[in-house]
C-alpha cells in the first residue's frame, strides 16, 4: 500500500471556523494525523452554523473537517494544558488561529512551544498578521476581501463591488498557510531545525491580485471592475446565447480566428477593429455586439458543441448541482461519500490533485465533538479512570 506524502507528521490543530480548518483538512488529506483541539460542550463555531444542518450536524463544519480527529481540551484548565503539553511535544506541526496575542496568554506561543519542542513547525494564521499596526483589528473574510482591493475589481462596472461567492479570503489563507506549512517540513528535513510561520487573509488576498497589481504597477491607476469580461485579453467572457449564457476565452489571434469562422464571422477576423488582442480591447463592445449576433441563435450547449469543434476554450454556466452531474468532474471524482456514524454516509469534495504512488485519500469522516478524546489520550499513556476525573474536573 503507498505511503501518503504526509504520513507520520503529527499535528496538533488549534483552529476554528474555516481558514485554519482548511488548512488542516489538507494536511490531512496528505496523510497528516490532525488533532483537532476543540472546546467541551461547545466545539467548534462552526458546528453550530447553519442552516442547513444534517441530522442536526452543520453542513459548514463537515466541508472542511474531514480526516482529522476530535479531542475536547479546557486550555485554561490546568490538566487541559498538561494533555496539550504532551501533544505537543509529539508533535511536527502546530497551526493556530486566535486573534494574535491570545495564545500567548493561554501559555502556548511559539517561543515557549519551541523550548519544549525545539523542532515543531508553528504556524499562526491571523486576519492582518501577527505585527504592524493593524495586527488587532478584527477580520472576517468579507472584510478582508473588502480591504485587499479583490472586491473592488470584482463586479459590474455600473453595480457595486461585489464578494466572491466562496470564503476567498480564509480559503486562500488557509491553503497558503499549508503550503508553507509543508515547506518547512521539507526544510526541517535537510536542517532539523523547526520554525514559526506567521502566514494572513490579508497577506493571501494581496497576493492573489497577480495581473491586477500588474496592472497598477504599471499605470498608476486603480484596475476597473469589468464585469464577466477580462480587462486585458478580448474576446474573454461571457456572452449571451438564445437560450442562457456562455463563457468564451479566445485567449490568441488563431483562437480568435477560429472563433470567427465557426460563427459565420470570417469578417471580423479581417477586421483591422479586431486584428490584434490590443485593439479588440479597444473596441470590445463592437465586438461584444457582433458575437453576440451570431450566437442569438444558437442554444448554450449547441454554442459548446460548435466551438469545442472549433478547438477555441468555452464553456457552460454551471449551477452546483449541474457541476457534480458532469461527467468529467464525476471521473476525476470530485465528488465523493464517506461512512459517517450518525450520517450513515456524508458527501465530500474530491481532491484537486492527484499523486501517481502516494494518493491523498478521506480516511476520516469529520469528527463527532470529542469523539477520538479517549483514543488520543490513550496513546498518551492516559487510562480510562483518569480520562473519567479528567472529565469531572471538566479539563476534556
Amino acid at each position: 500500500m503507498s505511503t501518503q506524502p504526509l504520513s507520520g507528521i503529527r499535528v496538533v490543530d488549534l483552529t476554528r471556523v474555516m481558514a485554519g480548518p482548511f488548512c488542516t483538512m489538507l494536511l490531512g488529506d496528505l496523510g497528516a494525523d490532525v488533532v483537532k483541539i476543540e472546546r467541551p460542550g461547545t466545539g467548534d463555531d462552526t458546528r453550530s452554523w447553519g442552516p442547513p444542518f444534517i441530522n442536526g450536524i452543520s453542513a459548514y463544519y463537515l466541508c472542511v473537517n474531514r480526516n482529522k480527529r476530535s479531542v475536547t481540551l479546557d486550555l485554561k484548565h490546568p490538566a487541559g494544558q498538561e494533555i496539550l503539553w504532551r501533544l505537543i511535544e509529539r508533535a511536527d506541526v502546530l497551526v493556530e488561529n486566535f486573534s494574535p496575542g491570545t495564545i500567548e496568554r493561554l501559555g502556548f506561543g511559539y517561543e515557549r512551544v519551541r523550548k519544549r519542542r525545539p523542532e515543531i513547525v508553528y504556524c499562526s494564521i491571523s486576519g492582518f498578521g501577527q505585527t504592524g499596526p493593524g495586527k488587532d483589528r478584527t477580520a472576517y473574510d468579507q472584510i478582508v476581501q473588502g480591504m485587499s482591493g479583490l472586491m473592488s475589481v470584482t463586479g459590474f462596472p455600473d453595480g457595486e463591488p461585489t464578494r466572491f461567492g466562496v470564503p476567498i479570503a480564509d480559503i486562500g489563507a488557509g491553503m497558503f498557510a499549508a503550503y508553507a506549512i509543508v515547506a518547512a517540513l521539507f526544510h526541517r528535513l535537510r536542517t532539523g531545525e523547526g520554525q514559526y510561520i506567521d502566514t494572513s487573509m490579508l497577506g493571501g488576498q494581496v497576493a492573489l491580485l497577480t495581473y491586477q497589481a500588474g496592472i497598477y504597477f504599471a499605470t498608476g491607476e486603480a484596475p476597473k471592475r469589468t464585469g464577466n469580461a477580462h480587462p486585458i485579453v478580448a474576446p474573454y467572457q461571457t456572452f449571451h446565447t438564445g437560450d442562457g449564457y456562455v463563457n468564451i476565452a479566445a485567449g490568441n489571434d488563431a483562437m480568435f480566428a477560429r472563433l470567427c469562422r465557426a460563427l459565420g464571422l470570417d469578417h471580423l477576423a479581417d477586421d483591422p477593429r479586431f486584428a490584434t488582442n490590443a485593439s479588440r480591447i479597444t473596441n470590445l463592445p463592437a465586438l461584444v455586439a457582433a458575437i453576440e449576433g451570431a450566437l442569438a441563435k444558437y442554444r448554450t450547449a449547441e454554442v459548446v458543441a460548435l466551438l469545442d469543434a472549433a478547438e477555441v476554450p468555452c464553456g457552460p454556466i454551471y449551477t452546483v448541482p449541474e457541476v457534480f452531474a458532469d461527467p468529467q468532474v464525476q471521473h476525476l471524482e470530485l465528488h465523493q461519500r464517506v461512512p459517517h456514524p450518525v450520517l450513515g454516509e456524508v458527501d465530500q469534495l474530491g481532491f484537486p490533485y492527484r499523486f501517481s504512488t502516494s494518493p491523498a485519500s478521506i480516511r476520516r469522516h469529520p469528527p463527532l465533538l470529542g469523539e477520538h478524546t479517549e483514543e488520543v489520550l490513550a496513546e498518551l499513556g492516559v487510562s480510562l479512570a483518569e480520562v473519567a476525573e479528567l472529565r469531572r474536573s471538566g479539563a476534556v
